[in-house]
C-alpha cells in the first residue's frame, strides 16, 4: 500500500530553517510517514543541514531528500554530510540525489558531461561508503579510495532521480529506487516501474521504492488552480527530462499533472498512483487561501488514516 508522506519544498525559498521545521512537525503530528526536502542548485540553502536540525526538534517520522544535485559535491563529501547527519538523528534518513539538469548546472560554471557515467560512478563511490565506510574504486571522471571514521551499523536508503531508460538502469543496479517529480500514472505503470524493477532484479536487489511528489490541491476552482501550477512552475514543462516524461503522460503543461478538485477526484488520482506502483506519494501542497490548505490536508489525513500508511520505513 502507498505511504503518503509531505513534500516541503514549497517552503525552500522562504529560507527559513524555523519554518521548515515546524511544517515538518505539524506533518508528524497529522500522521504522515516522511518529510522531504530538496536542495536548490543555486538557493542556498544546505537541505541536509536543515533536515539535521528538523530532526533533533521532530521525532520518529522519516525526513529525505528530493534531491541533492550530485554534480556540485563528490559523493565523499556528501557521505560525509550523510554520516553526520545520522549520528545526531539516527537512522531515519534517506538520501535522494539527482543530475540535476544542465541549465541548472550551467549557473555553476559545471559542465554537465556524460550523465549516466557520472551518476554510475558516483553511486559506486557513494553505496559502499555509506553502507561499509569504505571504497577503493577508480572512474574516469570520479575515484575515491577511503575508510570513513564513522563505521554504519546499516544501509542508509538511497534514491535517485532517474526518468530516462540509462538512468532507470542504472539507479535499479546500484539504488534502492527512484524519487519522481512531474511524472503521472501512466508513466509509472508503463516506464518507470518496468524499467526499474527489471534492473533491480537483475542485479539481485530487492523491489525499488518509487517515490512521486505532484502538487496537491482540493479546491472548488479546479481551473483557476491548475492555471496557476502551470503559470508558476511552467519552467519545469521545458526542462528537457521533464517534458518527455509530459509526452509520455499525454499532458503539457505542469497544471494537468497536478492532483486537484473535489475530495473524490484527488482522493481517486491518489488511488490511480498507488496502483500504478508508487510505494510513497511525497505530497506537495499547493493551495492558494486557508480554505483549500485546510481541505488538502484534511483530504491528505483521511486517505492516509482509511489506507493504514502512517508507518514509517
Amino acid at each position: 500500500m502507498m505511504r503518503l508522506g509531505i513534500n516541503g519544498t514549497g517552503l525552500v525559498q522562504k529560507a527559513s530553517v524555523d519554518a521548515i521545521a515546524d511544517h515538518a512537525k505539524t506533518a508528524a503530528l497529522d500522521g504522515f510517514s516522511s518529510y522531504w526536502l530538496a536542495e536548490h542548485p543555486t538557493g542556498g540553502l544546505d537541505a541536509m543541514m536543515v533536515l539535521t536540525i528538523v530532526g533533533l526538534r521532530v521525532p520518529e517520522i522519516e525526513l529525505g531528500t528530493a534531491i541533492i544535485p550530485t554534480f556540485p559535491r563528490h559523493p565523499m563529501v556528501l557521505a560525509g554530510q550523510v554520516h553526520t547527519l545520522l549520528n545526531t538523528i539516527g537512522p531515519r534518513f534517506t538520501l535522494g540525489i539527482g543530475l540535476s539538469h544542465k541549465p541548472m548546472m550551467a549557473q555553476l560554471g559545471i559542465p554537465f558531461d556524460r550523465p549516466i557515467g557520472h551518476l554510475k560512478e558516483y553511486l559506486s563511490v557513494l553505496m559502499p561508503l555509506l553502507n561499509e565506510g569504505r571504497v577503493s574504486y577508480k572512474g574516469e571522471m570520479i575515484s575515491c579510495d577511503a575508510t570513513t571514521f564513522f563505521k554504519p551499523t546499516q544501509a542508509t536508503p538511497v534514491v535517485v532521480a532517474a526518468l530516462g531508460p540509462q538512468a532507470l538502469n542504472v539507479t535499479g543496479r546500484l539504488a534502492d529506487g527512484t524519487t519522481l517529480a512531474w511524472v503521472g500514472p501512466r508513466t509509472v505503470r508503463e516506464h518507470i516501474k518496468p524499467r526499474i524493477s527489471e534492473a533491480a532484479a537483475s542485479a539481485g536487489r530487492m523491489a525499488p521504492r518509487i517515490i512521486a511528489t505532484l502538487p496537491v490541491c482540493v479546491t472548488d476552482d479546479e481551473e483557476g488552480v491548475r492555471a496557476m501550477i502551470t503559470k508558476t512552475l511552467t519552467m519545469y514543462g521545458q526542462l528537457p527530462s521533464y517534458k518527455a516524461m509530459f509526452e509520455r503522460e499525454g499532458v503539457s503543461e505542469p497544471g494537468e499533472l497536478a492532483l486537484v478538485g473535489s475530495q473524490a477526484k484527488v482522493s481517486d488520482a491518489l488511488e490511480e498512483l498507488s496502483s500504478a506502483g508508487v510505494t510513497d506519494f511525497a505530497a506537495s501542497e499547493f493551495t492558494t487561501n486557508r480554505k483549500e490548505a485546510l481541505q488538502t490536508r484534511q483530504l491528505l489525513k483521511q486517505w492516509n488514516q482509511a489506507h493504514g500508511s502512517a508507518q514509517a520505513i
